[in-house]
């Protein structure tokens, strides 16, 4: 897969940028600053057949910090805006490969801390370690189990990048781009890595425009009310009724990869959950202020999973144990938009990919239990002998 990148570089006597080389098979974009203070963006990048001057200082360095980032500001979404509103898919860079190190390493202390395990399948149904079986060239769309507070999305998007070359973009919640007023969440600058990265807001028109694009699309169907389950709701899905991805799924011959994960339970003990806090008076006014603050989602949809209030869970944290990711065998919807059009043949295809979910799910909490490496302490010992690096054994397949 092609990867795009952009580098800020100083522009040299003579207007060569003295740009660095970029890796094989990179495309490079180059912000370049010119003594007299001139601003200029090479054209390949954006899709324009000149360079854009940037007159003004002030955009200049706003862009300058989207793309890479600076020693001193975090990366806050890699966007260019080339109409009146952002198109959240089509106008994203991804990240220079300075930015992207900047983040792996941020997170770095989760993926030693719990060694994932990667699994896929391949063509013939064959179990392998690794992504061996995972599609360079999409569009793809995987579709999963949300474990409690979301814990495996950042390794999951680290992984793919770093081990398959694949950029793996997100289908998030609103609440990371935008807030209806302040209040109390976050600012939004916690979540510049999950946009560095190339998540974008749910949506219909976002997802139609990633599929388009060809992109390597993680969607989870259970959404905040998976994310924030309750208590004894460990790997159970909340998916809504109504068959909603497969139509589009089938739209761009997309294949659809059901996966599952698991390791919560083995990382924190779930104390004081949503119920709970409604039962304690200022808990129950801080989390309905909080939900007056983002866009309401899923307001049509019936049953648990309409119930997509924010909240945060209390979590007692454990001796680390380990992730495990496990991707199913890849589901083909080329040539099948025809048949999908039928209401029964498409929630027949839904079914199935939330029954191969808990499949995945349901294997790999079976096959934790014989993995001698489960517990952090024979791991940190295996890393003692063979170097941090190592990749520490499993289970065997």
């Amino acid at each position: 897969m092609e990867r795009k990148w952009c580098e800020v570089v100083p522009e040299r006597n003579g207007g060569d940028t003295g740009a660095r080389s970029a890796t094989s098979g990179d495309v490079r974009c180059t912000i370049a600053v010119s003594p007299a203070i001139n601003y200029a963006i090479s054209a390949d990048f954006l899709g324009f057949e000149k360079p854009l001057k940037v007159a003004d200082k002030y955009l200049f360095n706003r862009l300058k910090s989207a793309f890479e980032g600076s020693p001193t500001t975090k990366p806050s979404g890699s966007f260019y805006r080339r109409s009146k509103c952002i198109d959240y898919a089509s106008d994203y860079f991804p990240p220079s490969p300075s930015t992207f190190k900047k983040i792996h390493e941020s997170q770095r202390w989760l993926e030693v801390t719990t060694s994932p395990v990667t699994l896929s399948t391949l063509g013939n149904g064959k179990i392998v370690r690794g992504l061996a079986g995972i599609p360079s060239e999409g569009p793809v769309l995987f579709v999963g189990y949300h474990m409690l507070l979301g814990r495996e999305l950042d390794l999951l998007v680290n992984r793919f990048w770093v081990e398959g070359n694949i950029h793996l973009r997100a289908i998030a919640h609103p609440m990371m781009f935008e807030k209806l007023k302040k209040g109390k969440l976050p600012d939004l600058s916690a979540f510049d890595k999950l946009r560095t990265m190339g998540a974008v807001p749910v949506s219909a028109t976002n997802f139609y425009r990633l599929l388009s694009l060809k992109s390597h699309v993680l969607l989870y169907p259970g959404g905040v009310r998976e994310a924030l389950h309750r208590k004894g709701e460990d790997y159970k899905l909340f998916w809504p009724e109504q068959s909603e991805f497969v139509r589009m799924a089938s739209r761009f011959g997309a294949k659809i990869i059901p996966f599952g994960s698991v390791g919560e339970d083995d990382i924190g003990q779930l104390i004081l959950d949503y119920e709970d806090q409604l039962k304690i008076p200022f808990l129950k006014a801080f989390n309905e202020e909080v939900n007056n603050e983002v866009m309401k989602l899923r307001t049509d949809s019936q049953g648990e999973v309409a119930n997509q209030d924010l909240h945060l869970p209390v979590v007692l944290p454990k001796v680390p144990g380990r992730f495990y990711y496990y991707f199913g065998k890849p589901i083909e919807t080329e040539g099948r938009m025809q048949e999908l059009k039928n209401k029964d043949k498409a929630l027949e295809l839904y079914l199935q990919v939330k029954s191969e979910v808990e499949r995945c799910v349901a294997y790999l909490k079976e096959k934790r239990k014989n993995d001698p490496y489960r517990n952090i302490l024979p791991r940190s010992i295996f890393h003692a002998i063979h170097g941090s690096e190592s990749e520490v054994p499993t289970f065997e397949l």
